[in-house]
C-alpha cells in the first residue's frame, strides 16, 4: 500500500507543477434538468473555417479543456445525439488571456414536441464511464415486466444464479445502495430485497467496480448503485405501470410536481411472486471406519412472495446557492416456503446392509420485513465554479421476522416422531451522517474531502420449541434459543484529487481511513471481544480519452467485506435436521485488492466496444463451509447424520480475467449487444490445508433488439452462466432467454408490451456436487421458470416552459 501511496503523491506534485498555455475549458449541461453530458463532441475550429484543427469529448463530469493553443480567434461546436449543435465563435487567445473559461454550456434536446413537452431522444443502453458502468433499465423491453433481479443479469461484469445471488467479477462482496445511500432493506436478505423493487421503477443501474475514496471501503468486489425513477421536470406529472403474468405481477404510481423553487415526488409499487413449485433432491453417502450411511432425499418446495414500496420526497431551491431535499421511504416484503420431503437413509457395514429407514419430513417458513428509510441533505454551492458543500443524514429502521416448522414421521405412521418450531426477531437500526466538500484550487486541480459516522446496532432473538414425540407437544428448548445484541460504529475520512498529468492524462487519487469499533453478545456464550481495527483504503485511476472518443482507464481500490448479521449470528438452524447452518461470530473482514485495465471504443456508426482486464485479490476469504457428523448434540437433543453449514475465513481468492460488452448497429433498425465474461479462479484452501481448488469460469449473454418503426419494437436476449468450482465442489451451469415487443401509445406517452421468459421449456435443472470430510453429495433442483406476461405503461402531465430572466430553468 505505501507504494500506491508514494504514486499517489508523486502525481499530486508533478500535476501542481503543470505550466498554463492557451486553454479553453467549459461544463457541458442539458438544458432542462442541469445535469452533466458525457462524451459530447467538442470540435475546435478557426474563426472562420470550417476544418476542424482539433477536438475532444467531455468527460464523465461534463467538462472539456481544449490546450495548447496558438494565439488567435476560434470557435468551438458541441455535438451529442439527441441535441442540437451548439456553435460558439469569436473565442479570442492572446497574450493578455491565455485561459478562456466557457461556464456551463445548455444543449437543447432536438426532439421537444411543444404539446405536453415528450423527449424522444434516448440514452443508450450501456454508458462506460470513466469510474463505473451505467445500465439504463427504462429503455429495456424484456425486463420490464421483472424486477430488479431481471435488469441486473443483463449488466457488463455482473453475474446473477438463479436463486438471485449476484456477483460482481465474480465476487460476492458486492455493497447494495439505493439511490447512492444504503438501506436497511437489504440487511437480512439481499436476494429477497432486489426481487422486491419491479424493474419500471429502476432508472438505471450504476457498477462500480473499482470505487474511489469517496465511496464506503466496504464490498471487496465494488458497488451497485441502484438508481430509482425520479421526475425532474417541471410541472404536474405522473406515470402508471402495470405488468401481470403466470409467474409474477407488478404495479406502480409515480407523482410529481415543480413549480419556481419547490418540488416535491411520490411512489407506490407492489409486487407478487405466484405460488412456485419447484422439485428437488439430493444423495448424500458418509462414511466413518467401516460403516457407510446412504441419505436419499427427494421432494419438492413451494414458494410464494409479495412485496410493497413507497415514498415521498421534496425538494427546496432556497436561492440559487441552497438546496435542501429530504425524503422517507417504507418497504415491506415477505416470502412463504412449504415444503416436503421423503427421505430414506441407508446403513451399509462390510457391503452388508444393516438398516433401511424412510420418513416424510414436512414443514413451512415463513418470512417477513420492514423498513424505513429517512434521509435529509442540504447543498451549497459557491461563486467559484464546481466548489461545493454537502451535508447528509440517513437513518434506517429494519424490523424482520422468520418462523418456521418442521415435523418428521416414519412412513405409515400417523404421528410425526421430531420437530421444531422456532420464530425469530430482529431489528437492524442505522444511522449515518457525512460531510463532503468540493473546491477546485485551479482548473486542473480539484480537491475532494470529508467525513462519516455510521452507527449501525443489530438486535436478535431465536425462541425454539422441540417435540415432545410421547405427548407430541412443543415444549421451549433454551439449549437452541439463542438471543444476539450486536453493535458496529465506523468513523471515516477521506481525501482525494481529480487533476491533469503532462495535458495528458486524467487522473484522480486518494487515500480513505475507517476505524471500526464494534462489540457483541450472544446469550449462549456472553460477551465476544472484538477487537477494533483501523483500515487505510487508497485508490487510483489514471485515464486518457482520445479526440476519436476512445479512451483507456487503469485502476487500483483496496477494499475490505465486514461479516454481516447472517454471517456472525451463532442461531443454529435446523429446519432441515440433517442439513443444518449457524453463524460465526469470530469471522475477520475479508481484504480485497482490486487491479483493472480498460479500453473503450466509439465507432463512427454508432457501435462501441468496451473492454476490462482485471486482477483482484482477496485475504481472509469469506466462504461457506460444511463439516458432516455422525451425531451432532444440541443441549439434551442428537441429530445423526448431520452436515453443518457455517461461514470460515478460509483462506485466500485470486480471480483473473477479461469482461467484453459493446454494441454493434446493422443499419437504423437492429442492434446487438454482446456482453462476456471470463475468469480464472483460484481458491487457496488455508483451513483445513486441503487442496487448492482451481477452474474457469464463465458468463455470456447476447441482447438483441430490432425497431419496426418509431412505435413498435422487439427485443430477444439469451444468457448462460457456466459451472463453477467452489471450495467444497461445483456450483451448476444456468441458461434462460427472454423475448419481448412493446407498441407505444398515446403520441408516445404510453406503451403495451408482451413478455415470455424460456417459453419452450417449462423448467431449469441443476445438478450440483458437494465434497466435505468423510462425505459426498450429489443434488439436483427442477425450478419453474417459464413464463409469459403483458405489460402497461402511461405518462401523464402537461410542461409549460418560460424563461426566467438569468435562469434557464423552465418555470410554469
Amino acid at each position: 500500500m505505501k507504494y500506491i501511496l508514494l504514486l499517489s503523491a508523486l502525481l499530486f506534485s508533478l500535476s501542481l507543477k503543470a505550466q498554463k498555455s492557451g486553454q479553453l475549458t467549459g461544463l457541458v449541461v442539458d438544458s432542462v434538468t442541469h445535469q452533466p453530458i458525457d462524451y459530447a463532441s467538442i470540435g475546435l475550429y478557426k474563426s472562420g473555417t470550417e476544418k476542424p484543427i482539433d477536438g475532444v469529448v467531455t468527460a464523465v463530469d461534463g467538462k472539456f479543456s481544449l490546450d495548447n493553443l496558438k494565439d488567435g480567434e476560434y470557435k468551438i461546436t458541441i455535438d451529442f445525439i439527441g441535441y442540437k449543435r451548439k456553435t460558439i465563435d469569436h473565442l479570442q487567445i492572446n497574450e493578455n488571456n491565455k485561459l478562456i473559461d466557457l461556464g456551463s454550456i445548455n444543449l437543447f434536446s432536438s426532439s421537444k414536441l411543444l404539446k405536453g413537452v415528450t423527449v424522444t431522444a434516448n440514452a443508450p443502453i450501456i454508458q462506460n464511464k470513466i469510474d463505473k458502468i451505467v445500465y439504463n433499465a427504462e429503455n429495456d423491453l424484456t425486463s420490464q415486466s421483472g424486477v430488479a433481479t431481471d435488469v441486473l443479469k443483463k449488466i457488463p461484469q455482473v453475474t446473477v444464479d438463479i436463486d438471485g445471488n449476484v456477483q460482481l467479477l465474480g465476487s460476492s462482496g458486492v455493497r447494495f445502495l439505493i439511490n447512492g445511500k444504503p438501506s436497511t432493506i437489504f440487511g437480512s436478505s439481499v436476494a429477497d430485497a432486489l426481487q422486491s423493487i419491479p424493474a419500471n421503477q429502476i432508472k438505471s443501474i450504476e457498477v462500480i467496480s473499482s470505487p474511489g475514496t469517496k465511496y464506503d471501503a466496504a464490498g471487496t468486489a465494488g458497488i451497485i448503485n441502484i438508481i430509482l425513477k425520479k421526475n425532474n421536470i417541471y410541472g404536474l406529472n405522473g406515470s402508471v405501470n402495470l405488468s401481470g403474468g403466470t409467474r409474477r405481477n407488478n404495479g406502480s404510481i409515480n407523482l410529481s410536481a415543480k413549480k419556481g423553487n419547490f418540488g416535491i415526488s411520490t411512489f407506490f409499487n407492489g409486487n407478487t411472486q405466484l405460488n412456485t413449485k419447484s422439485l428437488n433432491g439430493s444423495n448424500r453417502a458418509s462414511f466413518f471406519g467401516d460403516t457407510t450411511n446412504n441419505l436419499i432425499q427427494n421432494g419438492y418446495n413451494q414458494i410464494k412472495r409479495n412485496g410493497i414500496r413507497t415514498g415521498l420526497s421534496i425538494d427546496w431551491d432556497i436561492n440559487k446557492k441552497n438546496n435542501v431535499s429530504t425524503s422517507a421511504g417504507y418497504d415491506a416484503f415477505n416470502n412463504n416456503n412449504g415444503n416436503s420431503t421423503n427421505q430414506q437413509i441407508e446403513t451399509y457395514k462390510a457391503a452388508n446392509q444393516l438398516n433401511n429407514q424412510s420418513s416424510l419430513l414436512s414443514g413451512n417458513n415463513y418470512f417477513n420485513e420492514h423498513s424505513v428509510d429517512l434521509t435529509f441533505a442540504y447543498k451549497k454551492t459557491f461563486e467559484k465554479q464546481d466548489e461545493e458543500l454537502n451535508i447528509e443524514a440517513n437513518a434506517g429502521l429494519g424490523r424482520s421476522n422468520t418462523s418456521f416448522n418442521q415435523q418428521e414421521s416414519i412412513s405409515n405412521f400417523s404421528n410425526p416422531f421430531s420437530g421444531l418450531k422456532s420464530n425469530n426477531h430482529g431489528v437492524d437500526n442505522e444511522l449515518e451522517v457525512k460531510i463532503d466538500y468540493t473546491y477546485p484550487v485551479n482548473d486542473n486541480f480539484i480537491i475532494e474531502t470529508g467525513a462519516k459516522t455510521i452507527f449501525n446496532k443489530i438486535t436478535g432473538s431465536s425462541l425454539v420449541n422441540t417435540l415432545n414425540s410421547r405427548n407430541q407437544e412443543f415444549i421451549p428448548n433454551p439449549s437452541q434459543s439463542n438471543s444476539l445484541d450486536y453493535n458496529r460504529n465506523i468513523f471515516a475520512a477521506y481525501f482525494s484529487g481529480t487533476y491533469k498529468l503532462f495535458d495528458y492524462l486524467d487522473v484522480k487519487s486518494g487515500l480513505r481511513y475507517e476505524r471500526t469499533i464494534s462489540d457483541a453478545k450472544y446469550s449462549q456464550v456472553g460477551n465476544i471481544t472484538i477487537d477494533p481495527y483501523n483500515t487505510f483504503a487508497p485508490s487510483v485511476v489514471i485515464a486518457h480519452n482520445f479526440k476519436n472518443k476512445n479512451s483507456l482507464k487503469l485502476s487500483y481500490s483496496y477494499r475490505i467485506e465486514r461479516p454481516d448479521y447472517e454471517d456472525l449470528n451463532p442461531f443454529l438452524d435446523l429446519s432441515d435436521p440433517r442439513n443444518a447452518s449457524t453463524g460465526n461470530p469470530n469471522l475477520k473482514p475479508e481484504i480485497g485488492n482490486n487491479f483493472e485495465f480498460g479500453f473503450n471504443k466509439n465507432y463512427t456508426k454508432g457501435g462501441n466496444l468496451n473492454l476490462a482486464i482485471f486482477y483482484r485479490h482477496n485475504g481472509q476469504d469469506i466462504k461457506s463451509f460444511a463439516t458432516f457428523y455422525p451425531s451432532y448434540v444440541v443441549g439434551d437433543s442428537t441429530y445423526k447424520n448431520l452436515t453443518l453449514n457455517t461461514r470460515l475465513n478460509i483462506g485466500e481468492e485470486i480471480r483473473e480475467g477479461i469482461s467484453i460488452s459493446g454494441s454493434i448497429p446493422f443499419g437504423s433498425k437492429l442492434t446487438f449487444r454482446p456482453n462476456m465474461f471470463i475468469a480464472y479462479q483460484t481458491i487457496v484452501n488455508k483451513y483445513t490445508g486441503g487442496p487448492n481448488v482451481n477452474g474457469l469460469r464463465a458468463r455470456i449473454n447476447l441482447n438483441a433488439s430490432y425497431e419496426f418503426n418509431s412505435d413498435f419494437s422487439a427485443e430477444l436476449f439469451g444468457n448462460y452462466n457456466s459451472l463453477e468450482n467452489n471450495v467444497q465442489g461445483k456450483r451448476p451451469a444456468f441458461f434462460f432467454y427472454n423475448l419481448a415487443l412493446r407498441k407505444n401509445l398515446f403520441n408516445k406517452k404510453g406503451s403495451i408490451g408482451f413478455t415470455a421468459t424460456n417459453p419452450f421449456s417449462k423448467y431449469v435443472k441443476q445438478e450440483s456436487t458437494t465434497y466435505a470430510v468423510n462425505s459426498t453429495g450429489t443434488s439436483y433442483r427442477q425450478i419453474p421458470f417459464r413464463s409469459f406476461g403483458l405489460t402497461f405503461a402511461y405518462r401523464f402531465g402537461k410542461l409549460d416552459f418560460k424563461k426566467d430572466e438569468g435562469n434557464d430553468l423552465p418555470t410554469l
